[in-house]
């Protein structure tokens, strides 16, 4: 028997609890690997980096962050970008940043270089070793402090940022029209 008894009834209340609480939404939460670390579910991707950061660093990043009111709107531009977030770890020596979003790594990381450069470089300039986003060693910094979720669940995974936006679009262009319908 390769599987505990333990580790048995574990699986069969995990999948109780799926038939009891889980609903069938149509969708495959699936995920698979978004390269060489990270996960994918359709077509959306996570990324999750713990990294130390410098001294003072934390104070300088949640003064950013505070100025901006916790509007970084800038990250729009990236556009395939669906949240991201920071969380300060360990009495402030160290960030958890995550995001989600769609497709894969590396172009995801190219748009961060060529459509926010500035915004990165001040927003991880309090992380230690932060290379600068434009330099050829980001990405390998970035995978060093990459980690892969242990778990991770999209709602509709097969919704990029366009698809959600055009849908929106679409939605609220329709509910104009019925309001305009009904005066």
């Amino acid at each position: 028997m390769t599987e505990s008894i333990d580790a048995f009834k574990l699986r069969a209340n995990l999948l109780m609890a799926n038939i009891k609480e889980g609903g069938e939404d149509g969708y495959d939460h699936s995920t698979t690997t978004a390269g060489e670390k990270g996960l994918k579910s359709g077509k959306v991707s996570e990324l999750t980096v713990i990294a130390p950061l410098k001294e003072g660093g934390a104070e300088r990043l949640k003064e950013i962050l505070k100025i901006a009111g916790g509007n970084l709107k800038g990250a729009t531009r990236v556009g395939t970008l669906h949240d991201l977030r920071f969380v300060f770890l360990d009495d402030d020596t160290r960030v958890l940043f995550c995001t989600a979003y769609d497709g894969d790594w590396d172009p995801y990381i190219d748009d961060f270089a060529t459509k926010i450069p500035e915004l990165m470089d001040i927003l991880f300039g309090s992380v230690e070793g932060w290379p600068g986003i434009k330099d050829p060693s980001v990405k390998q910094f970035i995978l060093d402090h990459q980690i892969t979720a242990a778990g991770w669940y999209v709602g509709v995974p097969h919704l990029t940022i366009q698809d959600i936006r055009r849908q929106d679009r679409i939605v609220k262009g329709i509910n104009k029209a019925l309001d305009e319908a009904q005066s």
